[in-house]
């Protein structure tokens, strides 16, 4: 597959300035980083949650965990993990478990963890298990300039 279409269709659709890597296949975020030689500080990855009512994507280090206690005091809400079939629902052109940390491309509300922002560099899933597209910071934050931020995260 190499780039999700709807993903594509985004970044064309917003002259995003970013750069496709290929690398081995694998079954994580932070696997990927690996097997591409990348610092898994500069991989984010996203984590579909259910806002019971609204979906939210969580955007975060690949090195780092989502901490649902933390988001919950950032949202005012305790969200849940998204099922399998609910993270297929939205992100029906992407392999499971490889969902682009752009939800705007997909009509997804997002927050991005801080963390995040002093990377000069971020990759995100392209779709499937064997791509990343890659960008600098001032892309992603460009692309994500509609999101909320905050700390949710821990090592």
């Amino acid at each position: 597959m190499s780039i999700a279409p709807k993903l594509r269709e985004y970044l064309d659709a917003q002259h995003a300035d970013y750069d496709l890597v290929i690398h081995a296949p694998t079954s994580s975020a932070r696997q990927s980083a690996a097997v591409s030689h990348i610092p898994a500080e500069q991989m984010a990855k996203a984590v579909l949650l259910d806002t019971y009512g609204d979906y939210l994507l969580a955007v975060l280090p690949a090195d780092r965990r989502i901490q649902l206690a933390d988001l919950r005091a950032e949202l005012g809400q305790k969200p849940r993990l998204a099922g399998e079939e609910e993270v297929g629902m939205i992100f029906d052109d992407c392999a499971v478990g490889a969902i682009p940390a752009l939800g705007s491309g997909y009509g997804v509300i997002t927050i991005v963890d801080d963390c995040l922002e002093s990377e000069a560099e971020v990759y995100i899933e392209a779709g499937d298990h064997a791509s990343l597209v890659h960008m600098d910071q001032a892309e992603f934050a460009r692309l994500t300039s509609t999101a909320r931020h905050g700390r949710f995260s821990e090592r």
